[in-house]
Formats: structure tokens, C-alpha cells, sequence
């Protein structure tokens, strides 16, 4: 607090209206969540098994440190390197908060078994869909969100319709990065 005599007034301010932010409770932040899988750890290059080149299928995902006031999860699959910018590869809502992990393969159904509703990718669909670059190496981001609210979305939402659902809402969140590059094949003369 400041006490400032201007024209005879005293005139008390203080940092909380001069500086935006400063003075917020770091438990306003998103705290952090701890992500990994067991197919491969953090930077490190995607099994082919989890791409377009392979069978397809979602990788195991498994995270720690969901705060107790949370009432859904979150999850978004997304290349930023892809040549027309964001790709998003999978979206998950509407998990319940006491899921610490999805297994591998998780089927591309609207509702599924475990709880939690898939939303539409870029690749059209509802569910997975794996890396497939057509270009150099590509990074492959999987964000989850814990929320204070469960959404209720209609399946087959997109991560920007999320997004915006989820705005206000985050508690914590993590990430997990796999990277992925499509072997060259030789062309036949």
C-alpha cells in the first residue's frame, strides 16, 4: 500500500490497480500436472505404432497431481508444425477427475466406456488420428486439463469449441511432447 498526498488529499493506492496481476494468489495460476506415457518419454520420437505409418493407435497416457477441486479432464492432441498451422489429432472431454490414465488404443467412439466424450479432429472424425507428417519432423503435443466444471458437450466438438468451453475453468494442466518423421521410401523407375 502507498499513501500519496496530491493537492492536499491523501490518496492510498495501491500495486493491485497500477500493476495488473500483481498481488494474485499463485493458486490463481494452473498448477502443473505430471504427463507421461509408456511408449515414449518427453521429446522424444513417437513409436511408429502410434502413427499413420503403423497401426494408428492412441499411446498410453498417464498423469499425476489432479487438484481435488476438479470435476472433468481434459485432453488435446495438436501439431503445431504442420504446414497449415495446428493440426489437432484428438479430443477428449469430459473425463472424470479421477482418471489418471487413458490405456493405448482407445477406441474412437463418441462416449466412451470409461467415461469422458471424444470430440472431431482435423482429420474429420471422431477420435485418434495419428502423425502423419508430409514433411521433416513434426512435434505432437498431448495437453491435459484438469476443469472445475464438467462441460457437457455434445460429442464431436472441435479443440477450438473446447477451448473456449474451458476458458475460466482450468485448474491445472500438463503436456507431454513426441516427435515424429516419416521414413523415406525409395521411388521405383
Amino acid at each position: 500500500m502507498k499513501i500519496l498526498k496530491l493537492f492536499g488529499v491523501t490518496i492510498v493506492s495501491t500495486m493491485l490497480f497500477i500493476c495488473p496481476g500483481y498481488g494474485q494468489r499463485e493458486g490463481n495460476m494452473p498448477s502443473k500436472i505430471a504427463m507421461t506415457s509408456p511408449s515414449f518419454r518427453n521429446g522424444e520420437m513417437l513409436p511408429r505404432e502410434h502413427t499413420c505409418d503403423g497401426s494408428d493407435i492412441s499411446p498410453a497416457l498417464q498423469w499425476s497431481g489432479i487438484p481435488e477441486a476438479t470435476q472433468s479432464l481434459a485432453l488435446i492432441s495438436d501439431d503445431p508444425d504442420a504446414p497449415a498451422g495446428d493440426w489437432v489429432h484428438w479430443v477428449v472431454y469430459d473425463l472424470p477427475p479421477l482418471t489418471t490414465s487413458l490405456p493405448a488404443g482407445v477406441p474412437s467412439l463418441e462416449k466412451l466406456p470409461m467415461g469422458g466424450t471424444q470430440g472431431r479432429t482435423d482429420f474429420g472424425r471422431v477420435g485418434y488420428g495419428g502423425p502423419c507428417p508430409p514433411s521433416g519432423t513434426h512435434r505432437y503435443f498431448f495437453k491435459i486439463y484438469a476443469l472445475d466444471v464438467k462441460l457437457h458437450l455434445p460429442p464431436g466438438r472441435t479443440k477450438k469449441e473446447l477451448l473456449a468451453a474451458m476458458q475460466g475453468h482450468i485448474l491445472a494442466e500438463g503436456q507431454l511432447m513426441g516427435k515424429y518423421q516419416r521414413e523415406k521410401v525409395a521411388r521405383r523407375f
